[in-house]
């Protein structure tokens, strides 16, 4: 059933815009059109950008305003969030000047065709109090430059401490088969007490869980994953254990791997005590979208044998490099 996020309709699998523009390989304006029209006509409507998903003028706020300019109709469709505040060498700013300058470039980026719904500081900058950064954002949100504020890879606490100073608009943290941690650090327990959605991006693993990478080799030359030491030619074999055991549930349900893992998102965000939670699943091509796009019901014994899974066969290696794992919020 589809659920409701600041007034606007939006299904319950969304579509993250980072793969189209963030690529070794350059797509066509047209193949990336026809992608988003694709997530549109499927129902995943929340979508997910950022101001540093590729070049300066080609990035997931680029790739909108040449596509509103072209589909104008369907601006009112979308409800788009935006990551942001990052600088050079992938550092973060969240200072007042910081935020200013990310929010008002993303604005001239999309232009005047389209509108940012939420945007969020991709992650928390450690040299700047939480509150002061959300402070910051409510001075755009009053001004009608953004229409809210959300956060990104932050901590229980942080969430907590946000929400005394502004409207949290939603909490985006990598959730999937591959990483559970949301689920257990407080991150899901303190979103459903305050009643704001989570925004699950990499529901695949960043592809792993597609079944599609099956060796080191099998990652594109200039692929950021070729850094990640989950993938990692010492302990791939190792963690493609979880994906095949995945695929024969997948295989027994009729369905794909990736759907078992997008479905298992949505099974878990019915639960007791849960908020809502919607994955945001990337894809390059019409076909993968539609895949992506399927609702499979997933029971209590799949639940059960998922749970089970998880448990023996657990990735091994952090799911970002060094620095990458400096800059989340713990």
């Amino acid at each position: 059933m589809p659920v409701t996020i600041q007034g606007k309709t939006v299904g319950n699998i969304g579509f993250g815009l980072m793969g189209l523009t963030w690529r070794p390989t350059k797509l066509s304006d047209d193949e990336i059109f026809s992608v988003i029209k694709a997530a549109l006509a499927a129902g995943c409507n929340y979508l997910n950008g950022g101001e540093f998903y590729g070049l300066l003028d080609y990035n997931s706020l680029t790739i909108l305003n040449k596509y509103y300019e072209r589909y104008p109709e369907d601006v009112d469709k979308i409800l788009l969030n935006v990551k942001g505040c990052i600088g050079e060498n992938f550092s973060v700013n969240c200072l007042p000047d910081g935020v200013r300058a990310s929010v008002e470039n993303s604005v001239c980026l999309i232009g005047g065709k389209g509108r940012i719904d939420q945007f969020e500081p991709a992650r928390k900058d450690p040299k700047v109090e939480i509150e002061t950064t959300i402070e910051a954002f409510n001075e755009h949100v009053k001004a009608g430059n953004i229409g809210g504020v959300a956060l990104s890879e932050v901590s229980a606490q942080t969430i907590r401490r946000a929400a005394k100073v502004g409207n949290i608009t939603a909490v985006e943290v990598e959730l999937s088969l591959w990483n559970t941690e949301p689920l257990e650090n407080g991150v899901a327990q303190a979103c459903a007490e305050l009643d704001i959605p989570i925004i699950a991006y990499s529901p695949l693993g960043k592809g792993m869980l597609t079944g599609q990478v099956k060796s080191f080799h099998d990652i594109p030359e200039g692929d950021f994953r070729r850094m990640l030491p989950r993938f990692q030619p010492d302990v791939f074999a190792t963690n493609l254990r979880l994906v095949s055991e995945v695929e024969k549930l997948a295989e027994r349900k009729g369905c794909t791997a990736a759907q078992i893992a997008i479905n298992w998102i949505l099974a878990v965000s019915r639960r007791p005590g849960m908020p809502t939670i919607v994955p945001i699943p990337g894809a390059s091509t019409v076909e993968r979208v539609k895949e992506n796009a399927v609702e499979v019901e997933l029971t209590e014994d799949d639940m059960a044998e998922i749970e089970r899974l998880l448990k023996e066969f657990a990735p091994v290696g952090d799911r970002y490099h060094k620095h990458g794992m400096a800059m989340l919020d713990s």
